[in-house]
């Protein structure tokens, strides 16, 4: 079994002893008495978890020594959990340790058994982050799709109906809520497809007034109608060669839904005031966040343009249903958003949780805006789930008892499955309940348990 490997910076002897013998047994021990030796130690040991003494030697320089150390793991090792050990009456510079990165502090005398509790959340959420870390790194084909990230089944699947479709010219319906993605699919298929040297050409059929949509669409000749004063090409025309995406076609009036449909079937155009039909070559992609099937019963769609813009149809999963990807997306924002800001920061324990605990109505978009917002707006080094506009997961979250309830059950699901690769059997033994009864939480939470595997 892995141990978790635990470097001690502490220059007491009788302490190091005390916990060697109370720690060896569930720990890789290392041992560094100053700052000099710890800064090796983090180098040569690759340690997990770091406890250290805020009071090491020269003593005459109060904890400035022990925050220089503390700055020297981070700087070297910057995910790596580092346990502040300190007296009680230098709580004000513990305090001040967790600002600039440390995991947590704990007071002297040690407790041991509080003392092991905050060692095992350390490495347990190192391993969290390592995982994460390491899906991020990981070779393309793994995680990566064009741009678009996702490790779970359900995002693989997606991944080979993209590849598949694109080798071939048909339409394709993506489905899915607002900022989970569609357009990056719609990018993908066109870049893996034949068509990848022609142009992509996105609309938004929601963001355009019902007035204005139809030349923007199909363009329009001089003269056509007033302010038309010179001949103007639309997207379909723009896209030959390439592809058309169709954004929001949900929100497209039955009169244009009739023109879509006889390019589709005809292959030409006609530009409002012209009366000359114009082939043009291109492959469209449509997408909605409308449950379009519920249209076609209210008379808002037409069916036939229905079946003909579903070929292939991609229903792209929301961020809430996506599993551990929620936290590997989230942790590559954050290595964007450092980088492109250049700050060194990372997540804290209470920022995962709440962002796996979150279900994310604004989805991939929501959560990129918010990762950007908290490097702007962490004082410290690590983000907190206040830099990230969430609530803290916990018994004091406001809310109702069943709201508050639910979220730390949905957490508590999440973090086992996580641990358990999505082993249901094994999830059930630790959480002390009935397969069928784990089964019913994973349903009342809309939680996959093949997307943790």
């Amino acid at each position: 079994m892995h141990k978790p490997k635990l470097l001690i910076v502490e220059d007491d002897d009788s302490l190091r002893t005390q916990l060697k013998y109370a720690l060896g047994a569930d720990y890789a021990l290392t041992f560094a008495g100053d700052r000099q030796q710890a800064l090796a130690a983090v180098e040569d040991a690759a340690p997990e978890v770091v406890s250290l003494d805020l009071g090491l030697p020269p003593h005459a320089d109060g904890a400035e020594e022990g925050l220089a150390t503390l700055d020297g793991i981070l700087r070297a090792a910057p995910l790596t959990r580092v346990i502040i050990v300190t007296g009680n009456g230098d709580r004000a510079n513990a305090v001040k340790a967790v600002q600039l990165g440390a995991f947590d502090f704990h007071l002297k005398p040690i407790d041991l058994e509080e003392y092991k509790v905050v060692l095992r959340r350390a490495a347990f959420l190192h391993a969290l982050n390592r995982e994460s870390d390491a899906a991020v790194r990981a070779e393309e084909s793994a995680v990566q799709f064009e741009d678009i990230l996702g490790s779970t089944p359900r995002m693989r699947e997606i991944f080979t109906i993209t590849q598949r479709v694109a080798r071939t010219d048909a339409t394709v319906l993506i489905e899915g809520e607002s900022g989970t993605g569609k357009e990056l699919i719609a990018r993908a298929v066109h870049s893996r497809s034949s068509r990848r040297g022609g142009p992509f050409v996105a609309i938004n059929c929601g963001a355009i007034p019902e007035t204005l949509l139809e030349s923007e669409l199909f363009g329009h000749e001089r003269g056509a109608f007033t302010g038309a004063h010179v001949q103007r090409k639309g997207k379909f025309e723009l896209a030959d060669k390439g592809t058309l995406f169709l954004d929001e076609i949900g929100e497209l009036p039955l009169l244009l839904q009739v023109k879509i449909l006889r390019f589709l079937q005809e292959r030409t155009v006609e530009r409002i005031g012209g009366r000359q039909p114009i082939a043009v070559d291109l492959r469209v992609i449509a997408a909605t966040n409308r449950d379009l099937k519920s249209q076609l019963e209210k008379g808002l769609f037409r069916e036939d343009l229905y079946y003909r813009l579903s070929v292939v149809r991609i229903d792209v999963p929301p961020l809430r249903e996506r599993g551990e990807d929620i936290v590997l997306i989230a942790h590559t924002f954050l290595q964007r958003a450092t980088a492109t800001l250049r700050r060194r920061i990372r997540f804290g324990s209470d920022a995962l949780q709440a962002i796996v605990a979150y279900p994310w109505p604004g989805n991939v978009r929501e959560l990129e805006n918010k990762v950007s917002r908290a490097v702007i707006m962490a004082k410290g080094r690590v983000i907190e789930p206040v830099d990230l506009d969430l609530p803290t997961v916990g018994p004091s979250q406001a809310g109702s008892l069943r709201e508050t309830r639910d979220r730390v059950e949905r957490q508590r699901l999440v973090e086992v499955l996580m641990r358990h690769r999505g082993n249901v059997s094994q999830a059930a033994r630790e959480l002390q309940v009935s397969r069928p009864t784990l089964h019913g939480l994973l349903d009342k939470h809309t939680i996959h348990a093949k997307d943790f595997r």
